[in-house]
Parts: C-alpha cells; sequence; structure tokens
C-alpha cells in the first residue's frame, strides 16, 4: 500500500503546538535542534514510505507461521528489521552509553508512529526491544546492562514482555509462573506465557523475554512477584548467544489482524533467568517497559489512523459517483457527508498526535530536569494517549471503510485491514477501560491537581485567543469548564466504583478538550490557513459530540449495577 509519513504535521506540532523548543533548551537535548530533528524524521520517513510500507499487506496475507518449532516471520520482514536495525531507530532514544542516540522521546514518539502507519506488524519488534532498554537502563544491574543493552540497541537481539497467563489477564496477581533460585544466582522460571507479541521470530539472533514470576517467598497478588530477564538462546562466554535455553513456543495465535507479527504462547520449563531490580518488585520495575509501552500503542493507533485516512482520501479523490455542488467531475471527495468522514478522520488525527506529543515532550523535560511537576504531567497524559491514541485509529479506520463503500468490505482493497490490525490496540498493554479507571483513580489522588493545572492552562489561552478567534476560544473555554466540574465530582466520589463508570467518557471528554486546546494553538499559529478551517471543525462540530459525554461521566454505578446479570441474560 501507498503511504506517505507526514512529516511536515510532525514538525509543526513539535515546533508551533507542543514546545519541542523547551526540550531543546535544556542541556539534556540541546543537540536536538530544529536542523536534527528535521533530518532524523526525513530519513525515518524515507524508511517507511521505501522500505515499511511495501511490507504491509505481505504481513496480511503471508502470516508468520510455526513450523516444526521455528518461526517463520513474513517475507521481506526480515530485510524490513535489519533496515530499521542498521538505520539506528530501536536506540533512537536509548543512552549513548550503550550505543543509543539519545535524542528525545519525542522524536522517537513521531517515528515509531510513522512506522506503525507503513507496517504496524513489524513495528511491534523494535517498539517491544525499547520498552525493555528503557526498563533495563533503569533497573537492571551493571553486568546485565553491559552485556544485553549494546545488542537490544543495536538490534542484534530484540526484547519482549511476558505478562499474561490463562488465568491472569488483567488480574497480573493471579499469575503461576514460579522462578526458583539456583546456585549460581541465576534462576529457574517455570510456567506458561500467552499473547506475547514477537515471542519467536528469525529476524535476529536472540530474543530477551522479561518475565514476570513469583519467588518461592512470593506472597499472593501484585505485591509477591518479581521480574526477569530470560533470553531464548543463554551468552555464551564471550557474550554471544549460545546454547539454547529451557523454553520453547507452544504455538502461534491466529488473531483478528496483524497476521505479520507472531504473537506466541510461550512454555518456560526451568529456564535460566536473571533477577531485574528487587525481588517482589517487578510489577513496579515492569511498569518502567509498560508505561513506554502505552505511549507506543497510543501511536500506534495515531499511525494506523493516519495511513487509514490517506488511503480513504486516495479513493475519495479518485471514485466518481454522480454530481456535486463543488465540482463537476463527480469526485466522491466533494460530497458533503464524504467531505464530513475525511474532515473527523484528518482533526481527530491531529488531536491524538498532539496529545501524544505532549506527553512525550513531558517525559523528555522530566529526564531533563528531574522536575515531579513534569513526571506527574507525562504520568496524567500516558492513559489518556494510550487510549484515545487507540480509540482514534479503530474510529478512523471505521470510518475509512465507509468512506469507500461497498469496496470497504471487500478485503483486496486493504482498508479493512487497517481496522483488523488496530483493534488490538484498544486491549494490549492494559485495556482502554483499565487506563480510564487509572486516569480518575490514581491521576486524580492528587484531589484533581494536575488535571485542574491542565485546564487552567487551556483556559489561559483561550483567553488569550479571544481577540482573534472569539468563537472558537468561547467553544473551548466552555468545554473546559464543564470538564473541570466534572473533575470536581470524580474528586468528591470516595467510593470507586462511582468514577470507574465514569472512566471511560470521562478521558474521552478529557482527550477532546486537550486535542481541541491544541487545534486552537495551530489555528493561532497558522491562522487564516487550512489549519484554522480544521480547527473550527473540530472545536465547533467535534468537540460538542465528547463534551456531551460529561453526564455520563457524572451519572454514577446504580444505573449500570440496577439492571442485573441475570436480567441480561433475559
Amino acid at each position: 500500500m501507498s503511504f506517505r509519513a507526514p512529516v511536515s504535521e510532525y514538525q509543526f506540532i513539535l515546533n508551533s503546538v507542543v514546545g519541542l523548543n523547551q526540550v531543546v533548551a535544556t542541556e539534556r537535548f540541546s543537540d536536538a535542534t530544529e536542523d536534527v530533528s528535521s533530518a532524523i524524521l526525513t530519513e525515518a520517513a524515507k524508511l517507511c514510505d521505501e522500505v515499511l510500507a511495501p511490507l504491509q499487506r505481505s504481513g496480511d496475507q503471508e502470516p508468520a507461521r510455526l513450523e516444526n518449532g521455528v518461526v517463520r516471520t513474513t517475507p521481506g520482514f526480515a530485510d524490513g528489521y535489519r533496515a530499521i536495525a542498521e538505520g539506528g531507530w530501536i536506540g533512537i532514544s536509548a543512552s549513548p552509553e550503550h550505543g543509543g542516540m539519545g535524542l528525545p522521546v519525542a522524536l522517537a514518539t513521531a517515528v515509531n508512529e510513522m512506522m506503525s502507519g507503513a507496517c504496524l506488524s513489524l513495528q511491534l519488534a523494535p517498539l517491544m526491544s525499547q520498552g525493555q532498554i528503557e526498563a533495563l537502563e533503569h533497573h537492571a544491574s551493571d553486568a546485565i546492562k553491559a552485556l544485553y543493552l549494546p545488542k537490544l540497541v543495536s538490534g542484534a537481539w530484540t526484547g519482549t514482555m511476558n505478562l499474561t497467563e490463562p488465568q491472569a489477564g488483567s488480574d497480573v496477581g493471579a499469575l503461576r509462573t514460579a522462578a526458583v533460585p539456583n546456585d549460581d544466582g541465576t534462576y529457574a522460571i517455570t510456567g506458561q506465557k500467552i499473547y506475547i507479541s514477537w515471542g519467536d521470530h528469525d529476524v535476529a539472533k536472540n530474543v530477551c523475554h522479561l518475565v514476570l514470576a513469583r519467588l518461592p517467598d512470593g506472597v499472593a497478588g501484585t505485591k509477591g512477584i518479581s521480574l526477569f530477564l530470560v533470553p531464548k538462546r543463554l551468552p555464551d562466554q564471550n557474550g554471544n548467544a549460545g546454547a539454547a535455553n529451557s523454553l520453547n513456543v507452544v504455538s502461534l495465535e491466529h488473531k483478528m489482524g496483524l497476521h505479520g507479527s507472531p504473537t506466541a504462547v510461550m512454555q518456560f520449563d526451568g529456564a535460566t533467568g536473571w533477577l531485574v531490580g528487587e525481588p517482589n518488585k517487578g510489577m513496579a520495575t515492569m511498569f518502567t517497559m509498560m508505561n513506554n509501552a502505552r505511549l507506543g500503542v497510543g501511536c500506534q493507533g495515531i499511525g494506523v489512523a493516519e495511513a487509514a485516512f490517506q488511503h480513504a482520501l486516495a479513493y475519495a479523490m479518485d471514485r466518481k459517483q454522480g454530481r456535486t455542488a463543488v465540482s463537476g467531475d463527480g469526485a466522491i471527495v466533494d460530497h458533503a457527508d464524504v467531505r464530513r468522514m475525511l474532515l473527523s478522520m484528518k482533526s481527530d488525527v491531529f488531536a491524538a498526535r498532539a496529545i501524544a506529543l505532549s506527553c512525550a515532550v513531558a517525559t523528555d523535560m522530566h529526564t531533563a530536569t528531574q522536575d515531579t511537576d513534569w513526571a506527574a504531567r507525562a504520568a496524567f497524559l500516558t492513559p489518556i494517549a494510550k487510549a484515545f491514541g487507540s480509540y482514534t485509529g479503530i474510529s478512523v479506520a471505521d470510518t475509512g471503510i465507509q468512506v469507500h463503500g461497498g469496496m470497504g468490505y471487500v478485503e483486496e482493497t486493504g482498508a479493512a485491514q487497517f481496522a483488523r490490525d488496530v483493534r488490538v490496540t484498544a486491549i494490549y498493554e492494559g485495556t482502554n477501560g483499565i487506563q480510564a479507571m487509572d486516569l480518575v483513580g490514581r491521576k486524580l489522588m492528587d484531589g484533581g491537581e494536575m488535571a485542574n493545572r491542565l485546564l487552567d492552562e487551556v483556559e489561559d489561552f483561550a483567553e488569550q485567543a479571544r481577540t482573534r478567534l472569539p468563537d472558537l476560544a468561547e467553544a473551548v473555554w466552555q468545554a473546559s469548564e464543564s470538564l473541570r466540574e466534572a473533575t470536581d465530582w470524580m474528586v468528591s466520589q470516595t467510593d470507586m466504583n462511582e468514577r470507574f463508570a465514569g472512566a471511560d467518557p470521562y478521558l474521552r471528554a478529557f482527550a477532546a478538550v486537550l486535542g481541541a486546546h491544541h487545534h486552537l494553538v495551530a489555528a493561532l499559529s497558522a491562522s487564516g490557513t487550512s489549519r484554522e478551517a480544521l480547527a473550527r471543525f473540530y472545536i465547533l462540530r467535534r468537540l460538542p459530540e465528547y463534551v456531551g459525554l460529561l453526564p455520563h461521566a457524572q451519572a454514577g454505578a446504580s444505573g449500570l449495577f440496577a439492571i442485573t446479570a441475570e436480567d441480561l441474560m433475559a
């Protein structure tokens, strides 16, 4: 499929909307000048457009397969992965100490998004490695860092995360995988894990699994879980992939989409592993990787949304049906309803992308300054970026099918693949419901301080915009005030189930207000252009739809449980 990475869009948002200049002004990221950022984005785009995008359809039509215990990836994927690795893209934000570029997460986020739009099935492999790199950088021993990080950063080896078990999905504390100490300081890991993205493959020489398991003295629940690094092949005396470890692939999942990504059921039979972090602190250690992955998954949704939009727009420009008031050639792009769908797609993608990049900028500012306010901001934005990014991917891909009409329902056009591939992004790395519960739970435990600070920024900017764009500024200000009232209601609820009942609509509304704010910033930065027109569409048409969710957010739990489980079956 044809795909064009939207480099100019990333540049505009980073430089004119979310404040990458703050990051570059720090000593830590002073080398990430506008020229450097432009070069990075341009080179990554070339890789995506010319190497990865052509693999998108073959990944769907020639899935990864398990043959006699060996996982064979889609033809062309090994070359595509090699191009990613040799370009240094896996270590774009990793420490230079271990071979990384040391660039801001904001740039890594943009690159990951464009790779997701080009070929999501393949992009999953470097994303998993990036999360593992960050976890090891923060929590591993010096010996593990020295051995594993250079190989993960270079792409010679890849990384995975192993949390889920048949009986332990969102309830990770129910896991049964056991870790028994060996005499040499290693551990014997025994158990089965499911849904392991890129759990095995033939594109690199080793696969390094981060595995959650319980030590013999580990208490029940999440407080008794530890984290272990368990390689497919044990490093030899020279640090190279050596003898096979005691683990194997039981099967590959037969999935709705992402056929090119080998999703494995993994069996560990006394496999040799090394403790990462402190005993019984595995969940906290793994969350370093999970938070990295959550932002990454949000960007996967946005990347697929971008690709689905481009695909639908190309079809709408070419497809002729009837006559329109705009032009006489009958291209369906000029039919009002099709134009509405395309503008909804484009404006939602902008909103989700700006939120994700804003979250990445906050992460970078915390890295550079160690200011806890930036850490709190990044933590607050992470569940919003993950959930809204994936929701946007799903809704835009669905709308893309509608733009195609009957041809969207035919697999040959490729429109349906976007919808099948992106659907899982609302499920893995913590379902969107869990993201929303985290937002109204942990993220409001400060009494709503961070939420209100963000809303203060939205309203302060709206006040500044009143002189030039009064109608848009007023709409954003009013939406923010409505969201503030909903936030106050959430904070006042001591029964968490009352909050959880409206968590998802609250998250969606919060994302929409932030998205409207970013659209308003864009409109003022490029007044009189199509960016102002797009902001007008989003703020006056899309924003009211999302703000309309706030009564639902504040309705509480009683109405949900007034209908019993038995009633649902009636």
